[in-house]
């Protein structure tokens, strides 16, 4: 009951954002990309001493029959998008970069539960993609009951006909929680075995996190020190044998600044 779907995470999958991820948790395919930090639209929501945190949650039309021929936002996407912005409002040094903005939108590609916690996994991939600086690389996962026993990481069977769900998020660095949730009835030890399931489940989630950004700095590393000939070209300067250039701030075309999610 405690062991996690197939997960799989690859960063930098979009050329023309700034960070990108994309994560399969079970049969959830999501995106997330990553821009900014750019110029604040509009403007009266930027602030003087440090950057704008949002995010756009939002699943693809053909993800789901709930979403089908849905136009505009949901109300749940809309609760997930500004629980998401909140947590990341909180690790990333927003104070870096005043005036600015740094959008976050998840795409939802295909649904099959627990899709809040694996579009902030992505996200958080994305985010450091970019070379946003982070306190941490946060991670989520859900945990709830079904039957009468504790488990996590639902389908979304699990998540349809279980007894609660019980989203979570985490610092792995501190442990410190930065999303919890409860749906459905528990008694207050079935909540504390959750929150500790879910923590656990969150560090093996970081272990693959890591090791998605280490796999594509070393290519990036690798591509950028070879010479047309394959051989590594000894005049490169370190600086650009991998990693981004330096971020310039990116005027947005409209006041939308729609990403990912359009």
């Amino acid at each position: 009951m405690d062991e996690l779907r197939p997960l799989t995470i690859k960063a930098e999958v979009l050329n023309k954002a700034d960070g990108s991820a994309y994560i399969a948790w079970g049969k959830n395919k999501i995106i997330a990309a990553v821009y900014g930090p750019r110029e604040c639209i509009p403007k009266h929501d930027e602030n003087p001493y440090k950057a704008l945190v949002r995010c756009t949650y939002r699943m693809s039309p053909f993800c789901s029959l709930e979403e089908h021929g849905r136009r505009g936002p949901s109300r749940r996407g809309t609760e997930i998008s500004k629980l998401i912005s909140n947590v990341f409002d909180s690790v990333v040094m927003a104070e870096y970069y005043p005036k600015t903005a740094i959008d976050i939108f998840i795409e939802v590609l295909q649904a099959d539960g627990g899709t809040r916690v694996a579009g902030l996994t992505a996200a958080a991939v994305a985010l450091a993609d970019a070379g946003i600086p982070m306190k941490d690389i946060v991670c989520g996962v859900a945990a709830g009951k079904i039957d009468g026993e504790v488990a996590v990481d639902f389908g979304k069977y699990e998540d349809n006909f279980g007894e609660s769900d019980v989203p979570v998020a985490v610092s792995p660095r501190t442990g410190e929680l930065l999303l919890l949730q409860m749906d459905g009835m528990l008694t207050k030890e079935e909540v504390a075995r959750s929150i500790d399931m879910a923590i656990v489940g969150c560090k093996k989630v970081h272990a693959i996190q890591v090791e998605a950004l280490k796999a594509r700095y070393a290519e990036k590393e690798r591509q950028g020190a070879l010479g047309g000939n394959g051989e590594v070209d000894e005049n490169l300067p370190a600086t650009q044998a991998g990693g981004r250039q330096g971020m310039a701030l990116q005027p947005v075309p409209g006041e939308s600044g729609e990403g990912a999610q359009s």
